[in-house]
């Protein structure tokens, strides 16, 4: 019986599997999963997949092959059929939640996008401890009793001794049949990893444009979350000046003025210098704009931070341009003049919510 029930249980979740890689591209454009997500759990809408269940009827009603009718009719003949009934006051269906652990969401991401693995860069730092079973032993706790290999034990002793009967098999384990698993402790070494981003958010950057960057955001955490033992998630905000803030402010905050591209990635370049040495971290910064600098002089300043001090140590730095009413949206076409033929910057124009999947690809798609 358990057999069967794990076996129906990963049909279900192959069924669930499915419906969220059929229908990713709206879970992704429409945010249905940001906000749903728990410590480990993302719940996640799914329509169409009824869970079967016990229906009670009223009293009275008798049950199958009770009560009136004839051989050959069909059952629940008197249930309201869906668009037949009076209004109610009674709430109607709602879509299935499902829970889903953050490394099954991103395994479907990477299937869905063919995402390459990341080979991760720099030497190993942390290293953590993993309990390994290795064999079987007499004695150990009863949470890891082996009921397999403790009942070929009285059998081995029942027929060593003449007392099994195979007219009546029946196997009683003594203590001394008893048999548990063993394990020993490896070390685990971790790779570390941060994720530092950086979002322009001068007047020209609305409400629209940030719910896209949260969007995205949240797909580029699952996936690199799911590459790496640790991550470090790191919030820059930037008008004319940089400032590091929380997560929630990083989403939230809208400022005014002019633009200073160039703050931000000098911010960032410090941030690497005191915290981030190159040989231990694989780093990763994404910057998202509408494109609208503040002058010529200061995007050749981000060029120069750009060459000689973010690229040499990052695995990646990713330039998101956002597309808004507000902004020109030259810088995204400055990056591509300037760092046409450096594979370490990839740019990626985000015209809307529809293309925040391509976005992701341009972004991950090359393992690094």
């Amino acid at each position: 019986m358990s057999q069967k029930i794990d076996q129906d249980h990963r049909r279900f979740r192959d069924i669930v599997r499915g419906k969220i890689k059929q229908n990713l591209k709206k879970y992704i454009t429409q945010g249905e999963m940001v906000g749903k997500k728990g410590k480990d759990l993302v719940s996640i809408p799914l329509p169409q997949i009824d869970i079967p269940h016990f229906r009670y009827g009223q009293k009275q009603q008798g049950g199958v092959a009770q009560g009136d009718g004839n051989p050959g009719d069909a059952m629940g003949q008197g249930e309201p059929q869906p668009g037949e009934g009076k209004a109610g006051d009674r709430p109607g269906d709602h879509l299935l939640e499902v829970e889903l652990s953050m490394e099954e969401l991103a395994a479907i991401l990477g299937e869905e996008l063919r995402l390459p693995r990341i080979e991760p860069k720099g030497r190993e730092k942390i290293v953590a401890k993993k309990d390994r079973y290795t064999g079987i032993r007499p004695t150990g706790p009863e949470a890891l009793r082996h009921f397999r290999r403790t009942y070929k034990q009285a059998l081995r002793r029942q027929i060593a001794m003449g007392t099994y009967n195979p007219k009546a098999p029946k196997v009683v384990p003594v203590r001394e049949d008893r048999r548990y698993r063993s394990w020993r402790t490896d070390p685990l070494p971790q790779s570390n990893a941060v994720i530092i981003y950086m979002m322009d958010v001068s007047g020209s950057m609305g409400d629209e444009q940030k719910e896209i960057v949260r969007i995205e955001s949240f797909w580029i955490d699952t996936w690199l979350r799911s590459q790496y033992q640790g991550i470090d998630s790191r919030y820059i905000i930037h008008d004319a000046m940089a400032k590091e803030v929380d997560r929630d402010t990083f989403f939230r905050t809208r400022e005014s003025g002019g633009t200073m591209i160039s703050s931000a990635y000098k911010l960032c370049a410090a941030m690497i210098d005191a915290e981030y040495p190159p040989s231990e971290w694989n780093i990763y910064p994404f910057h998202f704009s509408d494109g609208d600098n503040w002058s010529v002089d200061d995007t050749v300043t981000c060029v120069d931070l750009l060459r000689k001090q973010i690229l040499p140590r990052v695995n990646q730095f990713a330039y998101g341009q956002v597309e808004s009413p507000y902004g020109s949206g030259q810088f995204i076409k400055d990056l591509d003049e300037h760092f046409d033929d450096d594979d370490n910057l990839v740019t990626s124009e985000i015209k809307g919510k529809d293309a925040i999947i391509d976005s992701i690809r341009d972004f991950l798609g090359k393992g690094k």
